[in-house]
């Protein structure tokens, strides 16, 4: 169990490697720029990450897991009209308009979740709750009559993280967020049209 000190540090370590990987990729960052930008020592480095550099890339993948949902909340739990689904389509834009090059769910499937399995759990784990969240304000709608009732939830949020992980990589390597909004408005549009939109 870690003191409050303690767990200050391990995350200052995270957070430092998490920004190191966001800035130059994955390849190029060493132990030593992680503990440089964190300013601890590479003895501090293997007192809470004994395994070395695998165990820090897992902890850094549950790391940006945990933030891609929380960007965006409180909107994801409270898909309950157009309105709401409206407002969350613009604060995912918006959240990954600013970050840019510097994405979490970006880092965590282009780069973390290829090079380590354990890693691979962790992005499976957030698009699972993420797809789940997504599905319960599908069927929330449908329960209302917003949405038809032969509308695969499943599939269509589904094809809804599809298009925001497609308009992120897009955003990752043009700077523009184009496509995200175009493949966000599609698969609202889609859904809004199986009842007559609002």
């Amino acid at each position: 169990m870690l003191t409050a000190k303690g767990a200050a540090t391990r995350d200052r370590i995270v957070a430092a490697a998490a920004a190191e990987i966001r800035e130059r990729g994955i390849s190029a960052v060493k132990l030593d720029d992680i503990g440089r930008r964190s300013r601890t020592g590479k003895s501090q480095l293997f007192h809470y990450f004994p395994d070395g550099k695998e165990q820090l890339l897992l902890a850094v993948a549950e790391r940006e897991a945990e933030q891609v949902l929380e960007d965006q909340e409180p909107h994801l739990g409270q898909l309950t009209s157009w309105d709401a689904w409206a407002e969350w389509r613009d604060a995912v834009v918006e959240k990954y308009r600013r970050q840019g090059v510097h994405c979490p769910l970006g880092v965590l499937i282009t780069e973390i979740g290829r090079h380590t399995p354990a890693a691979q759990a962790v992005t499976g784990q957030l698009l699972a709750q993420w797809q789940q969240r997504l599905e319960s304000g599908i069927e929330e709608m449908q329960a209302a009559g917003e949405i038809r009732a032969d509308v695969d939830p499943a599939r269509a949020a589904a094809a809804l993280i599809a298009a925001i992980q497609g308009g992120v990589a897009i955003l990752m390597s043009s700077g523009s967020s184009t496509h995200l909004e175009y493949a966000l408005d599609l698969c609202l549009d889609y859904l809004q049209l199986s009842t007559g939109g609002r």
